[in-house]
């Protein structure tokens, strides 16, 4: 399946400036206000490949170019780009061009593709390297370097395949080959290798866009003639009319047959079928109340002037606890909305290609916050088969854990704006992203005005620990105004340092090492914003020594006094000394691991074990206790 890397989309509706959205592979969550945007960018996307024929997932430059720009672009005659898709190929793609066409022609991994109001879909070139084909297709054919030289390139094959070869046999052979093979299968107007790809391999396998929202929700009562005749009543909108639809074809109930019987039995019998099996699957999720069912009733009202009954497909909510029944309309809207969402869903999931990105707007809105929660779990399921963007307001429909999926969305002068966590600056947009922290965080913390953030609470031990140490030895521990902040990871400590900036809170951090690249980018990103100075992140490994260019707070002792502690925590390895420690690893940490055959080990019982050894300043050399306090002094000098 093709991933979805980047969209820009511009002059769309409230986007009147070009903007550029980097996604995530599983998941992306858009944050935002009511009217900030996000359901635009969502249509946007479902627009340049909706999963079905859909004359309301069509540009319209009337109905979705900025209103107030409208008349200049009408005169100008520009045929706008609207949105603009980067796609990551992948390894089965590459590897069957790469057998079709040999090693080396598609030079890229990825490919772009845009949709412009008038002309529709046009694709970007993939820089195919036809020489290299011309190469291949030699090796395969046998033929002599004078016809290669003949079809010099095949830029200009098109000319050549409609020449006569005259008696020249081997060339009159290979133009055939091109002509039946690679022309014929191409797109006009494309470069010849990148038109035979983009026709043969990326067109058929470009993600179709699958969208929901909360006007698909299944009315309570309809008209099966509705739905027969694919017709929109006033009770019963268009997304309404294809959920219906959906529900109809998941229970492969033929319509026109149900129009026409007068025993409907075995209509229920089979809707009833299909409703089970879409409520097991609800209940895996939900967690909020198993006791209900969904119940179906169809009904013959007769009409006027002699003209057939009409059929009425009535959906009720039973509660099995209560034992009464309800219209669906009545019941619980967060039920409605989920009941929907598979029988929408449904058109879809018995696909095998799993070829679909699930765009998804406001979900859940109606549930209760663990209901929502169970819905993210859910999401995070479906993660597995399917790329999912989701739009939200809702700090429960936002993991804070996860916060890089996020993708802040705010209306401002200048029109709907998209942007990182860490770029964003308006208040209300981030609420719902710092509400989602602080639900996390508040259960197990307590942030003042000095706040010291570190990774995790082993670093609040071993750090309280050896500033009392240093402290009763007369030396200089931290500052007593101090809070010392276990963050929960180094992958939270750059959202926590983004989200709570403005907040009269003075913020410094004390971290391991970082072990990834990209962590490293992030909280670089964040000085360079000037959302926090440079001076005020600092590392173990500025205190450790000379000896290392990585450490974690366990190298700030030597690693005898770190190895008496550790075999007290586990005393299976109680043995281990440092001519046993491997020097090919950075960190004591990792030198452990080794040992035990890369298995794991909870970093966290050592330091709490070390609260309760009863230790004094004695057991510690000279410049472990150094150490520390170069530290202590250090970080008490930032506030």
């Amino acid at each position: 399946m093709f991933i979805l890397k980047k969209a820009v989309v511009s002059k769309y509706k409230s986007y009147t400036s070009k903007q550029e959205v980097q996604l995530e592979g599983d998941i992306t969550t858009l944050v935002g206000k009511n009217e900030s945007g996000k359901t635009a960018f969502l249509e946007a996307l479902a627009k340049l490949n909706y999963f079905t024929d859909d004359v309301g997932f069509k540009f319209d430059e009337l109905h979705d170019y900025p209103r107030n720009e409208l008349k200049k672009y009408q005169r100008s005659g520009d045929d706008l780009e609207v949105v603009v898709c980067t796609f990551q190929l992948d390894d089965e793609t590459i590897a069957e061009i790469s057998s079709d066409l040999g090693e080396g022609v598609l030079t890229v991994d990825g490919f772009t593709v845009a949709a412009r109001y008038k002309a529709g879909r046009v694709w970007y070139s993939l820089d195919s390297d036809e020489k290299k084909y011309l190469e291949n297709l030699q090796g395969q054919l046998g033929f002599s370097d004078d016809t290669k030289s003949k079809i010099t390139s095949l830029e200009t094959v098109r000319n050549v395949v409609n020449q006569d070869a005259g008696e020249d046999e081997e060339l009159t052979a290979v133009i055939s080959y091109l002509n039946t093979n690679i022309v014929g299968k191409a797109h006009d107007g494309d470069a010849l290798i990148d038109g035979y790809l983009i026709r043969n391999y990326i067109n058929p396998r470009l993600p179709r866009f699958w969208y929901f929202d909360e006007y698909h929700e299944l009315p309570s009562r309809f008209s099966i003639d509705a739905i027969r005749n694919n017709t929109v009543t006033g009770e019963l909108t268009k997304q309404q009319l294809e959920t219906a639809k959906a529900l109809f074809e998941l229970a492969m109930i033929d319509v026109e047959e149900l129009a026409n019987s007068t025993n409907f039995e075995s209509f229920i019998a089979e809707l009833e079928a299909t409703s089970n099996e879409i409520t097991d699957t609800i209940f895996e999720y939900w967690s909020t109340n198993n006791n209900l069912a969904i119940e179906f009733k169809i009904d013959s009202i007769t009409r006027p002037n002699n003209q057939p009954p009409e059929k009425i497909l009535d959906i009720r909510v039973k509660n099995n606890r209560h034992r009464i029944t309800l219209p669906l309309r009545n019941r619980s809207k967060g039920f409605n909305w989920f009941f929907s969402f598979i029988v929408w869903f449904s058109k879809i999931q018995d696909e095998k290609d799993k070829n679909f990105i699930l765009l998804l707007d406001e979900p859940g809105l109606n549930l209760h916050a663990s209901a929502q929660a169970d819905l993210l779990r859910f999401i995070n399921d479906l993660s597995g088969d399917y790329q999912i963007v989701y739009s939200t307001h809702s700090p429960f429909m936002v993991e804070s854990d996860a916060l890089h999926r996020v993708r802040t969305v705010y209306d401002s002068d200048a029109g709907s704006i998209i942007s990182d966590v860490i770029q964003e600056k308006d208040p209300d947009t981030l609420f719902p992203l710092q509400a989602a922290l602080g639900y996390d965080i508040a259960q197990n913390l307590f942030v003042s005005k000095n706040n010291l953030l570190v990774e995790g609470p082993a670093d609040l031990n071993y750090l309280t620990f050896m500033s009392n140490l240093l402290e009763g030895d007369g030396r200089e521990g931290l500052r007593s105004d101090l809070t010392i902040v276990p963050v929960g990871g180094l992958d939270k400590v750059t959202s926590f340092i983004s989200l709570l900036r403005g907040s009269k809170l003075k913020i410094s951090c004390l971290l391991d090492s970082f072990n990834n690249a990209k962590g490293a980018q992030r909280l670089d990103g964040l000085i360079q914003s000037k959302i926090i100075k440079g001076k005020h992140v600092r590392f173990f490994d500025e205190f450790a020594g000379d000896d290392y260019d990585k450490a974690d707070i366990e190298d700030m002792f030597e690693k005898s006094e770190y190895l008496e502690i550790f075999g007290e925590a586990f005393p299976d390895h109680k043995g281990i000394t440092t001519s046993d420690l491997s020097d090919n690893k950075p960190t004591i940490l990792l030198q452990l691991k080794a040992i035990r055959n890369g298995k794991d080990f909870n970093h966290y019982k050592p330091s709490q074990l070390l609260l309760g050894m009863g230790l004094g300043a004695d057991y510690f050399s000279k410049e472990t206790l150094d150490r520390f306090e170069t530290m202590f002094k250090e970080v008490n000098s930032l506030y």
